[in-house]
């Protein structure tokens, strides 16, 4: 059995054959998908995912390259849901990015602020995408004491102190696709150097597909791959590294049997 921690089941590449996509999961052993929705109309659908499959769950919030659209009315609304579904397991993905320019950087963090505040008063993770922005989102993780609720390092790209920084926080590193990659040297290192009991798997499917599927649409079967190469890179068995980490998403998001 396998979580895939992180998926956008709700994006529109799944347009056309999303119950098709959900089947050949379900066939590689992944038995439970947690979808993103970071704005209204991908929260939206994830919903309407989660009306139809018992196994999806979710985590909702707004990303930060679209924090200058995000109103306080948005910010209520996600809270009456995320307060009121039961399978609303996280906030998020919340945090920096500093690649694109849309939204600016005092706007994040605010944005950033504010979705930490509301996952400590619902008591729920968080869930962190971090790109180039490494030294704010952690300052701004401790000043906000952030580790009184934990969450993920989503798809985490870093070095293994940064990790390890993190996993001080109370913050799980998820890896995916891109520690398959040949010459993806930190997420290797990162799969070595942190203990089994702080790693996650996860695909940020459609993105990101691992290797051989580089380039090509991603999909939640494909988080085998993931696990498969920290097995390799950690020398364990796959089967120790499958049940450990859904053993961490299930405690992580208070998942049950």
């Amino acid at each position: 059995m396998l979580i895939d921690t992180h998926v956008h089941l709700n994006a529109d590449q799944y347009e056309e054959d999303v119950h098709e996509v959900i089947n050949r999961a379900l066939e590689a052993g992944v038995e439970k998908m947690v979808v993103v929705g970071f704005d209204r109309p991908t929260i939206r659908r994830a919903l309407e995912l989660a009306e139809a499959y018992p196994f999806i769950y979710l985590v909702i919030g707004w990303h930060p390259v679209d924090a200058v659209d995000c109103t306080e009315e948005d910010l209520r609304w996600i809270e009456e849901i995320a307060a009121g579904h039961p399978r609303v397991v996280g906030i998020g993905e919340t945090g920096l990015d500093y690649h694109w320019d849309k939204s600016p950087k005092d706007v994040q963090q605010e944005l950033f602020r504010k979705q930490i505040a509301l996952a400590k008063k619902l008591n729920l993770p968080i869930i962190i995408h971090n790109r180039e922005a490494t030294g704010d989102v952690v300052r701004i993780l401790k000043e906000e004491n952030a580790a009184e609720t934990g969450g993920i390092m989503h798809c985490f790209s870093g070095s293994s102190e940064t990790a390890k920084e993190c996993v001080e926080m109370n913050f799980m590193i998820s890896l995916g696709g891109p520690v398959t990659f040949k010459n993806a040297r930190q997420p290797k290192d990162v799969a070595k150097e942190i203990p089994l009991n702080h790693l996650l798997v996860e695909t940020d499917a459609p993105y990101l597909a691992p290797h051989p599927y580089r380039g090509k649409r991603n999909e939640p079967s494909y988080v085998r791959l993931v696990a498969e190469e920290i097995a390799r890179l950690k020398e364990l068995p796959y089967e120790e590294v499958a049940r450990k980490t859904t053993e961490n998403a299930m405690k992580l998001f208070r998942i049950s049997e």
